[in-house]
């Protein structure tokens, strides 16, 4: 419970008993006890809003669907680069398109006659 361990938890009480006093610990321990109920009251009460507008039952819900644990981006390109793309093509359905290679055009390189310099721009510098 909030990071703290059994001895500390015996001494925080010991010194709120220290502090708070005999006289008034019977109050504050009434006040606890209420605040605690009111909080389960209140969790009780955002259970029943949630089940009445969502129109779900929380128990219900299979929160290992929703685990953002299991989006790990390493695993899902690990499956996709392993997942076989060699599926049968329906009759009729469009010929392959064609890759990123056959769809680039010549590249046309020009050279200078040999023996004359390259340009240079002074101002590009």
């Amino acid at each position: 419970m909030f990071g703290i361990n059994g001895p500390e938890f015996i001494l925080l009480l010991i010194i709120g008993l220290l502090v708070i006093g005999p006289s008034r610990l019977p109050e504050y321990t009434q006040k606890l006890a209420n605040i605690v109920k009111e909080v389960r009251r209140m969790a009780s009460g955002a259970r029943e809003q949630i089940k009445e507008e969502v129109g779900i039952d929380i128990d219900d819900v299979d929160w290992k669907k929703y685990d953002p644990r299991q989006y790990d981006p390493r695993r899902i390109i690990k499956e996709a680069l392993l997942e076989d793309d060699s599926k049968p093509v329906s009759p009729g359905a469009p010929a392959a398109v064609a890759t990123a290679e056959e769809r680039r055009p010549a590249r046309v390189v020009e050279r200078l006659p040999e023996g004359q310099p390259a340009p240079f721009d002074s101002e590009a510098t």
